[in-house]
Formats: C-alpha cells, sequence, structure tokens
C-alpha cells in the first residue's frame, strides 16, 4: 500500500510524464505536418509518397505519445481520488488501461525469449484469473498473440473451439469475448495486453494498437518506466524457482516439473504461485 508521500509522488509523476508525453505528440504532429506541406508541394509523385509516407510515420507516433498522456493522466487522477478515501484500495494503473480499452478487464503479460510468461498484471479479478488460466493450461489468447505475433480475437463458441481447455474455463468466469494484441520491440515480441468483453467494434479499432504501443515504447521500453504499471505486475520468479526445486526432487526437467506445478494448481482451483510458496517453504511435496 502506497504511503501518503508515495501517493504524492506517484501522482507528481504520473503528471510529469503526460506533460512530456503530450509534448512529445505535439513535436511528432508537427513533423508530420511539415511532411504533408512538402508532399503537397513535391514535385514528382515519388517525392510526394515519400513524404506521405514519412508524415504518416509521425502521426503514428504522436496517436501513441497522445495516448500515453491519457494513461498517465487517469492515473494520476484516480490516485488523487483515493488520496481522500483511503478505505479502498490503491488504484491500479491497469484500470485506466482497461477504461481506455472499453472494459473494465484487461491483462498485461511479460514474456522471455522463450515466451514463456514472466509476469503479469491486471485490472481486475476476471482478467487476472483468465491470465492464470493461460498460464496453467497453456492455451489462449496472449499465448497464441506472443506466438504468432499477431492481433488474436474470439468469442461465443468461437472461443470453446480455438481452445477447448482455456475456452469454458473462461466462460465460467462470465467473459463472452477475448483478444489480444502483441507487444513487440525491434521485431521481437515482449508480451501481450488482453481485454476480455471489450466494447464493440473495439478490437478491429486503431486505439487497440495505440493502447499497445503506448505501453510498450512509453512504460517498457523507457529508462524510467511507468511506475504505477510497475506496481501492477505479479513476477513469475517464484514459480520458476519452485520447478528447479521439483526438477532436482523429481529428477525430471525444469519444464516437466513446471507443467506438474500448473497441474496441480488447476486441480486444486488456485494460483501457480500459491502452489510455488508452498512448496519452497517446504510446505508441499509433489510426486
Amino acid at each position: 500500500m502506497a504511503t501518503g508521500s508515495g501517493a504524492q509522488d506517484s501522482t507528481a509523476s504520473a503528471g510529469r510524464k503526460a506533460a512530456v508525453a503530450r509534448a512529445r505528440s505535439a513535436y511528432e504532429t508537427a513533423r508530420a505536418e511539415h511532411h504533408e506541406k512538402l508532399a503537397g508541394e513535391a514535385d514528382t509523385e515519388a517525392l510526394r509518397e515519400a513524404h506521405l509516407r514519412i508524415a504518416e510515420i509521425h502521426r503514428s507516433t504522436a496517436a501513441c505519445h497522445q495516448t500515453a498522456a491519457r494513461l498517465q493522466e487517469s492515473y494520476a487522477a484516480r490516485l488523487t481520488t483515493w488520496s481522500r478515501d483511503r478505505d479502498r484500495p490503491r488504484p491500479l494503473f491497469m484500470a485506466g488501461v482497461a477504461e481506455a480499452c472499453g472494459t473494465s478487464s484487461a491483462a498485461l503479460t511479460l514474456v522471455g525469449s522463450t515466451l514463456d510468461q514472466l509476469a503479469l498484471a491486471a485490472s481486475d479479478e476476471p482478467s487476472r484469473a483468465a491470465q492464470e488460466l493461460e498460464f496453467l493450461l497453456g492455451e489462449g489468447p496472449a499465448r497464441d498473440a506472443t506466438r504468432e505475433v499477431r492481433l488474436v480475437a474470439a468469442s461465443g463458441l468461437t472461443l470453446r473451439d480455438r481452445w477447448p481447455g482455456y475456452g469454458p474455463a473462461v466462460g465460467e468466469l462470465g467473459i463472452a469475448e477475448v483478444a489480444a494484441i502483441p507487444l513487440t520491440l525491434s521485431g521481437a515480441c515482449v508480451g501481450a495486453l488482453a481485454v476480455f468483453d471489450p466494447a464493440p467494434d473495439f478490437v478491429d479499432s486503431a486505439t487497440f494498437s495505440e493502447v499497445a504501443e503506448a505501453i510498450t515504447r512509453s512504460m517498457i521500453l523507457s529508462t524510467d518506466g511507468a511506475p504505477g504499471l510497475c506496481d501492477d505486475f505479479d513476477m513469475r520468479a517464484l514459480v520458476h524457482q519452485a520447478a528447479g526445486m521439483v526438477s532436482v526432487q523429481l529428477d525430471c526437467s525444469v519444464s516437466d516439473a513446471l507443467e506438474m506445478i500448473k497441474a496441480h494448481a488447476f486441480a486444486e482451483g488456485v494460483s501457480a504461485q500459491s502452489v510455488a510458496d508452498r512448496i519452497v517453504r517446504g510446505l508441499l511435496c509433489l510426486d
């Protein structure tokens, strides 16, 4: 839980980041307008098209920074409201991400070089539970989005047909539609943003990719990141530590040990984190 001064620092930090993002957006917009003007004055069609392509890149970057500013401003506003009423839990940065996506449920997963889930940040319990199901079952929209490096979406019967285990399980959470978009840096996939029961037509809109791009460029790629978002993350380090211990105890591969932890968690209806915690503390032995 953030302290009073900590909340004020976070609010001020979010405000500064929003101001920087808006300034960057204004700069990129000005550059786009400059190249659009040059396109109108170009002597050849090839030169005109070149300037328009450059202008399009600047427009896209401006939209990314504008979205980042809105996310930071939303977080700052939530923190300000919370500071007046501490009876409620500290607001989550991901709640603003979900709101920008036209839903109350959104989750962000980060993956490593082997595309294994390393960390999770969620806006609410349904989205957290849905991402936990992906981790335990090894199937779902975020997993496919990171492996196929493309937007993945499904609803209704398609959701159940595409993911026989995940589909029915996520349906029991009251979720009827899911979508995930990959987060990429320099051609490499570093994670995925998943949304659950988004607003109509949102998945196919430019906003979805703009939110994902804003998170990637301004918060994951940024040297100082986004403290609010960083606070939301649950790391999978404990689960991988437990897998290493089970691997030694049972003389099996770490990947097999990890699957055993997932299977045990799914059978108990608990998170892999809670199973891992008991293993590390010597309260549970898998066989």
